[in-house]
């Protein structure tokens, strides 16, 4: 196995475990991890739409509108017609949705830095770096993608 194979291997198999970390956390408060982060979203930005959450979730609008249906059935948050598009609406956290959020995200500040506790300083800027590289990396590949119906690989250089 060649080391970029192994190093891809190894950034799977932690991402892995660091969402299994999670959604262990979150279930102690009753949340996955995509009710988690959509309540973290409504939070870093009041009213946003569903249409932009599900850009930021990475996941389509369907699944998006059943999340938020049960985190409205909850009490987490409400929804509200957009001012000027009346097919649209926003998202807010209600009282009860800002607490959880809150006590939530706490927990998960926490939780990550007794995790990565067991990597020194030095290594942290240099993984930030590394990882930093391969996050824009990854992104701009993605962006000039291409899969064929044949299912083959194809990179778009445009």
């Amino acid at each position: 196995m060649s080391d970029k194979e192994t190093l891809y291997n190894l950034i799977k198999e932690t991402f892995i475990v660091i969402d299994d970390g999670d959604r262990r956390l979150f279930s102690h408060f009753g949340l996955t991890p995509p009710r988690f982060y959509v309540l973290h979203h409504i939070s870093e930005e009041p009213g946003i739409s569903s249409s932009d959450l599900s850009q930021k979730l990475l996941c389509d609008k369907s699944n998006v509108t059943r999340i938020v249906k049960g985190l409205e059935v909850a009490g987490y948050i409400k929804r509200q017609p957009h001012e000027s598009d009346g097919r649209a609406q926003r998202l807010y956290l209600t009282a009860s949705g800002e607490a959880i959020c809150n006590q939530v995200h706490a927990e998960h500040k926490a939780y990550n830095l007794a995790r990565l506790d067991c990597i020194d300083e030095a290594t942290q800027g240099i993984l930030i770096k590394n990882l930093t590289n391969l996050h824009r990396s990854l992104q701009d590949a993605l962006a000039r993608q291409v899969y064929p119906e044949n299912g083959q690989f194809m990179a778009n250089n445009q």
